[in-house]
């Protein structure tokens, strides 16, 4: 029988880095997100198909069983993933895939792999989903990372996340912005490696008051109005993680002289960005060269 698993994609606009020490972090799922359907396959073992979202294949993989764990051929790099992610899933519920189960499995992703909205993570989630078991365990037992972006794949609005003792708590969040026709997201052109973000992170020294700080930041903004308060918000964030990270903020680095706010989302140098400002404030990123510009009513839920 034929079984569909859908996740939805992240963002995250506070707490980047410091959300794994246990600052409150505000994120958002996407309208953007990640199917995995299972169905009977022709030849014992798993068949594994990744569809770009136009359809076209960009990877395929045949696994089979070997004492009790799936055995990937070759040495790529996605391959070693998958099956990483599938054996963590097995360790925790040895009998979602019988050893001798013919198996056809097909992804098909919603957004393109390199906007970084979670390729990985609604891959993770769709996966503990079909051997139902939790999520936030099958990614600590795998990837590891700070999990918002898995509970951005199991919520349908915004919400507040907290994280103490690899324990995650969030909930959902109104967001009461008159202000959203005002901003949108532009991607970098490139995409952010979130595992050296988190190693560059780990070298730095982290006070606790900024900790309270970010996480005040992100509970202002579900008060915040006006967009001239939004902004003085995010621009703050912007300035506390430039501190702790050693780094350059993006507007900064590279849109010195752009005349509103511009905020990085989750690991700093890629992916996408969010933007304050009208349609024709849109015009100066496309004459840089950056053509992907995304409203924020069109990318979240």
């Amino acid at each position: 029988m034929e079984r569909t698993f859908y996740s939805n994609g992240k963002l995250l606009l506070t707490g980047e880095y410091v959300v794994l020490d246990g600052a409150t972090a505000l994120a958002f799922p996407t309208r953007y997100g990640q199917s995995l359907t299972v169905e009977a396959g022709d030849e014992q073992g798993v068949h594994w198909s990744s569809l770009d979202p136009d359809g076209s294949q960009w990877f395929e993989t045949f696994l089979s069983f070997d004492n009790g764990k799936l055995q990937p051929k070759g040495s790529d790099p996605v391959l070693q993933t998958l099956a990483s992610i599938l054996n963590a899933a097995l360790e925790l519920q040895p009998q979602f895939i019988a050893p001798h189960a013919s198996i056809r499995v097909t992804t098909a992703l919603d957004f393109r792999r390199d906007w970084g909205l979670g390729s990985s993570s609604t891959l993770i989630t769709n996966i503990a989903a079909w051997a139902q078991i939790d999520p936030f365990l099958l990614l600590e037992n795998s990837f590891g990372g700070s999990g918002y972006d898995i509970a951005a794949a199991l919520s349908n609005s915004p919400f507040l996340y907290e994280r103490f003792a690899a324990k995650p708590t969030y909930r959902p969040v109104h967001l009461p912005w008159e202000f959203k026709a005002q901003l949108f997201f532009v991607h970098l052109n490139q995409k952010q490696d979130s595992k050296a973000g988190i190693r560059r992170y780990e070298k730095a020294s982290v006070a606790p008051q900024m900790l309270r700080k970010i996480s005040d930041i992100s509970n202002k903004l579900l008060l915040c109005y006006s967009l001239s308060d939004f902004e003085a918000l995010l621009e703050a964030h912007e300035t506390i993680i430039s501190e702790i990270i050693q780094l350059p903020t993006v507007k900064a680095s590279r849109f010195p002289d752009y005349p509103n706010t511009v905020k990085s989302l989750g690991a700093w140098g890629g992916d996408f960005i969010l933007a304050t400002g009208t349609e024709n404030d849109q015009a100066y990123f496309r004459k840089k060269g950056y053509t992907t510009l995304i409203p924020f009513s069109e990318m979240i839920l």
